[in-house]
């Protein structure tokens, strides 16, 4: 990880840029790939599954068998914990819910808004070097606490054609019964344009790399929505003197080990906290597994000192970052200047990673800045709004005038009308 020290201004966009494929690049292989699914269907996705998964597959759907076969090879004690966080997360969302208000807005003119679930969703869930049986909980949970009617789930099979156990205990605890073996941008094709195994849906969740991300753009050039761009993971680090060295390390490194094209940042006021952290990456990183991925993410990855904690909030919000861990001594300055995050995470004792599994928010977040505009997946994800209104006899009368000065203003003729006929009818 690269240091800089009290950058000037003009340097912040070279520094909130993330690692990046070639654009063009991307478009052709995730253009290649929709055309692909498309045109061939399943046989498309079972070849395209053998190249990029190496796994030979007769069926694409997963087997009640292969189900029940899963549910038995998961340790008890993982079994608990997903269940523990299954319900944190049911918790956190049903407070979500919608209260219907019917408001008054003139007399007689009575409106409202509920909540109808979007049917039809699709669940993309990552799997690879790293199964996140943990998505499988965050998307599906509020999905059928929504009461969306069909849930539609990919994930990438391993060599021998096989979806990790975990993933599938999961699948089973949140009552998915719709679970294809497919990965990539070619699930997301498959849930755009439906083949003959796997259904189309009307919105697609989830995470993924880079491909997985652009391949949900090109669905929702399709007509089909997506949840957001969620595309590698990242985090940025605000601590002073205030923080743990040790954790805010153990932070950075939980998101750098996702992929190699995973970025963390770390803000700090003083060159000294950042030595003490940057001892603390170099010593836990000696001893993790999946070490070789993480340092290819802290070669994109940078410490920050910035002496003036309006410099840093204004970096927080510019960065606008998937994560952000706030341990300081100003939390509550920070907190009231937050504009742009996914989600955030406050003190010393709360862990990013709290969020990822079990404390009861969704980890589904923007990535690559677009936490300046979308927010990370709630109950609201998953329903529309509707509104409703209803104007008696007497609303109108009282209301009626005002429309038809507006109608008429805009040269809309059968606008006006649509008034009028009931204000004649309503006076006679």
């Amino acid at each position: 990880m690269k240091t800089y020290i009290n950058p000037e201004r003009a340097q912040w966009k070279e520094l909130v840029a993330r690692p990046a494929l070639e654009q063009n690049q991307l478009d052709a292989i995730i253009n290649s790939v929709f055309d692909q699914v498309k045109a061939e269907g399943d046989q498309a996705l079972k070849e395209l599954t053998s190249k990029f998964d190496g796994a030979a597959l007769e069926s694409l759907a997963v087997s009640q068998q292969e189900i029940e076969e899963a549910v038995t090879r998961v340790d008890e004690e993982l079994k608990k914990a997903i269940v523990i966080a299954k319900n944190n997360i049911e918790k956190f969302h049903r407070s979500q819910e919608l209260t219907i208000e019917k408001v008054e807005t003139s007399p007689g003119v009575i409106c409202w808004q509920e909540s109808r679930p979007i049917e039809k969703v699709g669940l993309y869930i990552p799997g690879g070097s790293a199964p996140l049986f943990s998505t499988v909980l965050m998307l599906a949970t509020p999905a059928k606490i929504a009461g969306c009617r069909e849930l539609v789930m990919c994930t990438p099979p391993d060599k021998d054609g096989k979806v990790h156990p975990a993933i599938l205990f999961a699948a089973q605890l949140v009552g998915i019964d719709k679970i294809f073996k497919v990965g990539g941008a070619q699930a997301i094709a498959a849930l755009t344009y439906g083949t003959e195994s796997v259904p189309s849906v009307y919105k697609i969740f989830g995470p993924g790399n880079q491909y997985v991300t652009a391949a949900k753009q090109k669905a929702q050039q399709s007509g089909v929505a997506i949840d957001m761009p969620a595309g590698p993971s990242e985090l940025l680090v605000l601590a002073d003197g205030s923080a743990n060295p040790a954790f805010v390390a153990s932070d950075l490194l939980s998101q750098a080990e996702h992929g190699p094209d995973s970025q963390v940042i770390c803000i700090t006021d003083s060159e000294s906290a950042t030595v003490a952290i940057m001892n603390e990456v170099k010593s836990q990183l000696a001893d993790l597994p999946r070490r070789n991925i993480a340092e290819q993410a802290l070669a994109s990855s940078r410490f920050i000192v910035l002496s003036d904690a309006m410099d840093a909030l204004d970096f927080v919000n510019l960065y606008a970052p998937e994560h952000l861990i706030v341990a300081t001594y100003k939390n509550n300055f920070f907190v009231k200047g937050i504009l742009n995050a996914g989600s955030v995470f406050l003190g010393n004792y709360t862990p990013e990673s709290a969020g990822d599994y079990a404390s009861g928010t969704n980890h589904t977040l923007p990535t690559a800045g677009f936490a300046r505009s979308y927010s990370g997946v709630n109950l609201d994800s998953f329903v529309k709004k509707i509104t409703f209104q209803e104007i008696t006899k007497g609303g109108i009368i009282e209301l009626g005038p005002h429309i038809e000065k507006m109608a008429a203003a805009e040269q809309l003729e059968a606008h006006k009308n649509a008034v009028t006929v009931r204000l004649e009818t309503s006076r006679k």
